[in-house]
């Protein structure tokens, strides 16, 4: 399926965008079929290739929502203007279980020291064979 929709040129802070008519799978800077316009959003101005549009359209091409309204405010096309607002991101919060707190004994210095003799105990449990 063709769309027309915007394409970002320029440079950083000072955006200009092409209207492009390409397949709607491809990247919006991707290969594009045809330049239909341009449009300064800075200026405010635009430059479209009305025929182009129209012919486009009755062919089955689809507007963005953004080309859409630029379109009605242009006089390109008649009808009312589309709703773009883009939805801001809901903040993620997950359910906080609270779980008491048991502080955990710290070891003695006796219990430190005994650890050596412990590891040696396993050493030789693991080593002597177990006979049934």
């Amino acid at each position: 399926m063709l769309t027309i929709r915007f394409s970002r040129v320029g440079r950083k802070n000072k955006a200009q965008f092409r209207i492009v008519l390409q397949q709607h799978t491809m990247a919006p800077t991707g290969k594009h079929v045809a330049v239909l316009g341009s449009y300064d959003p800075h200026q405010k101005r635009a430059v479209l290739k009305i025929d182009k549009i129209k012919e486009w359209i009755s062919k089955g091409a689809q507007l963005s929502d953004s080309v859409y309204n630029l379109c009605i405010r242009e006089g390109a096309l008649e009808g009312k203007k589309r709703a773009v607002k883009m939805e801001r991101p809901k903040p993620v919060v997950a359910p906080v279980e609270v779980a008491p707190v048991e502080a955990e004994p710290k070891p003695a210095v006796a219990e430190v020291a005994t650890a050596p003799a412990k590891v040696a105990e396993k050493v030789e449990e693991v080593a002597t064979p177990v006979v049934a």
